[in-house]
C-alpha cells in the first residue's frame, strides 16, 4: 500500500488523512484539538509549538504501518496568521491569527501610507483588512520592541509546518495573496506595500522565496521523521492556504462552480483563469494554488455562530438538528446578525453579534438555533451575489466544512442561495485537497491535468445533495432583504 498524506492546520484542530490513491480510500484520519487565546480587544493568538505538538500527537495515533506507507505529504493551513522567525528559526512571538481584529488601526495606517484604499485596489488588488497579515507585521513593529529587530523571516501557518518538516522557508502564491503584500495580478511582492508597513526597514529581506506553481519544496528531514513517524526523504508539496486546498479537495479547479465552506469562518470562492478585482474590495482577489485565481468572500462567524448558540442552549449535535428542523423557515421572525468575532464582510471589525425580532411568542431554543444557522448563511449569500455581479458563474455550490453535516443546513443553503448543493463522498475538504496536491507532484502527468486528477478521485454523495425548493427560495428572498436592512441598521453602532 502507498498513501499520500494531507495535513490541515485549522483554528480549532489539526487534522491528518492518509489516502491510498490506488484503492481510492482514506485509510486513516485523525485530529487533535488546538487551544486559542482571545481577549476583549480582538486579539486571537496561538503558539506555534501547539501546532507541532498537535501534529505529533495526531500522527502518533496512526498505525505505524500506515505511516510508513506515505510517499508524499501536502500541508494546508489557516490563512493570514503571522509567524515571525528569528535567524535560527525560532518563533519570536505568539502567532496572531486570521480572526485577530486587534490591528484595525494598523490597517488604516497602512492604506493611508500607501495612498488610500483605491490605490490599494488598483496596485495590489486588495484592501488591507483586519485579519490579513500586513497589519500584524506593522503591529509587531510598533509593539514587539527588540523582537521586531530580530525578525528574519515572515511565514504563514502552513509555511511553518512545511519549514518544520523540510527545513525550507517558502511561500506559495495562493496563501501569500492573503497577506496583503502580494500584487495578485503579477504574483509578485509589492515593494510599495512593504514600505507602507514599515518605511524604515526593507521587509523584502524578511520574505521567503515565492512559489508560483504547485511543486515539491523539499523532503522530510530526519529529525521530523523521527518525531512524526513519517518516512524520511519523501517529498513535501508546496501546500497552500486552507481555502486553496479545499478548492482542490472539492474539485473547484475550473470555472463554473462555487465552493462554500461552513467552517469556523464561512467562505465562498470560485476558480478563475484571470484576476478578479472587486471595485468595492469586498471579494478578496486571491490567487489559487493551482496557477489561477480564487476570488473569495470570507465571513468570520459561521459555525462560530451555531456553536455559541448550541453552548448557550445546551444542545448537542442531535438536539441541534432536531430543533432547527422543527423551527419554520425564517425562525418566526428572529434575525441573527452573526458578528460575534467582529466581521470582515461587511467590514465591521468592532461589531458584536445581534439577535433581533424577539417577542413573547417566538423566543424559543429552536428559533434561536435556526436563526443562527440562517444568519450565517445569509452572510454567505451576500458573497454569492457579489460574485455573480463580478461575472463569476455561481450556478452550483460545492459544500464543505463541519456545518455540512446538518441536513437542514444543506437545504437552507440551497434555498437561500437558489442553487443546487453538491456534497462529495470525500468530505475532508482542505486535508484531502492537500493530499491530492501531494499526489500531483508524484506524477507530472497528474500535475499537468489537475481537472482529470480531481475527476478521478472525487465522487458525489448523491443522497446528501439537494436542489432548491421554489417556494422556500421566494420566502428567503424576502427574509434576505430583511437581513440586509438589519445589517444597515446596526452598522452605525459599530463604526463610530
Amino acid at each position: 500500500m502507498k498513501t499520500v498524506v494531507g495535513i490541515d492546520l485549522g483554528t480549532q484542530s489539526l487534522k491528518v488523512v492518509f489516502y491510498d490513491f490506488s484503492a481510492r480510500e482514506i485509510v486513516a484520519s485523525e485530529s487533535a484539538t488546538l487551544d486559542l487565546y482571545q481577549s476583549e480587544d480582538g486579539t486571537a493568538e496561538q503558539q506555534a509549538q501547539w501546532w507541532l505538538n498537535a501534529l505529533r500527537e495526531t500522527l502518533s495515533r496512526v498505525d505505524p504501518l500506515v505511516r510508513s506507507s506515505a510517499v508524499a505529504v501536502g500541508v494546508s493551513g489557516q490563512q493570514h496568521g503571522f509567524v515571525p522567525l528569528g535567524k535560527t528559526g525560532e518563533v519570536l512571538a505568539p502567532v496572531k491569527l486570521w480572526c485577530d481584529t486587534s490591528t484595525s488601526a494598523e490597517c488604516d495606517e497602512i492604506m493611508e501610507n500607501f495612498g488610500g484604499a483605491q490605490r490599494c485596489l488598483d496596485e495590489v488588488g486588495n484592501l488591507i483588512l483586519p485579519g490579513y497579515t500586513a497589519s500584524k507585521i506593522r503591529w509587531f513593529g510598533k509593539e514587539g520592541g527588540n523582537l521586531y529587530d530580530q525578525l528574519d523571516c515572515i511565514l504563514l501557518p502552513h509555511d511553518y509546518l512545511n519549514y518544520y518538516l523540510t527545513g525550507e522557508r517558502c511561500m506559495e502564491a495562493g496563501d501569500a495573496s492573503g497577506t496583503g503584500l502580494l500584487d495578485i495580478r503579477n504574483r509578485s511582492w509589492s515593494r510599495r506595500m512593504l514600505a507602507a508597513i514599515d518605511p524604515e526597514r526593507d521587509l523584502m529581506e524578511c520574505l521567503p522565496p515565492l512559489s508560483h506553481e504547485p511543486g515539491i519544496i523539499g523532503k522530510i528531514r530526519p529529525k521530523a521523521a523521527s518525531q512524526t513517524g513519517l518516512p524520511a526523504g519523501i517529498p513535501v508539496s508546496t501546500g497552500g492556504g486552507d481555502n486553496m486546498m479545499a478548492a482542490i479537495g472539492t474539485g473547484n479547479v475550473s470555472a463554473g462552480k462555487v465552493t462554500m465552506s461552513l467552517g469556523t469562518s464561512g467562505t465562498v470562492y470560485a476558480y478563475s483563469d484571470h484576476p478578479v478585482i472587486d471595485p468595492e474590495g469586498e471579494i478578496a482577489a486571491f490567487c489559487s494554488s493551482t496557477g489561477g485565481w480564487l476570488p473569495l468572500l470570507c465571513t468570520m462567524n459561521c459555525t462560530v455562530t451555531t456553536e455559541l448558540m448550541r453552548a448557550v442552549l445546551n444542545a448537542d449535535i442531535a438536539d441541534f438538528e432536531s430543533q432547527v428542523s422543527r423551527s419554520p423557515q425564517g425562525a418566526q421572525g428572529v434575525i441573527t446578525l452573526p458578528f460575534f468575532n467582529g466581521e470582515r464582510t461587511p467590514n465591521l471589525p468592532r461589531a458584536k453579534g445581534c439577535i433581533l425580532g424577539l417577542d413573547s411568542r417566538n423566543t424559543s431554543p429552536e428559533n434561536l438555533l435556526r436563526s443562527a444557522l440562517e444568519g450565517a448563511t445569509f452572510a454567505l449569500r451576500y458573497g454569492m451575489e457579489r460574485m455573480r455581479a463580478l461575472g463569476i458563474d455561481a450556478s452550483e455550490i460545492l459544500l464543505t466544512g463541519g456545518g455540512m453535516g446538518s441536513a437542514t443546513w444543506r437545504q437552507v443553503v440551497a434555498d437561500i442561495c437558489n442553487a443546487p448543493v453538491t456534497v462529495l463522498e470525500q468530505d475532508e475538504g482542505a486535508s484531502f485537497g492537500a493530499a491530492l496536491q501531494a499526489l500531483s507532484v508524484l506524477d507530472e502527468s497528474e500535475k499537468s491535468d489537475l481537472q482529470q486528477l480531481v475527476d478521478d478521485h472525487l465522487s458525489e454523495d448523491e443522497p446528501l445533495c439537494c436542489e432548491p425548493n421554489s417556494s422556500a427560495v421566494n420566502f428567503y428572498n424576502e427574509a434576505y432583504e430583511q437581513y440586509l436592512e438589519s445589517v444597515r441598521a446596526i452598522t452605525p453602532l459599530y463604526t463610530r
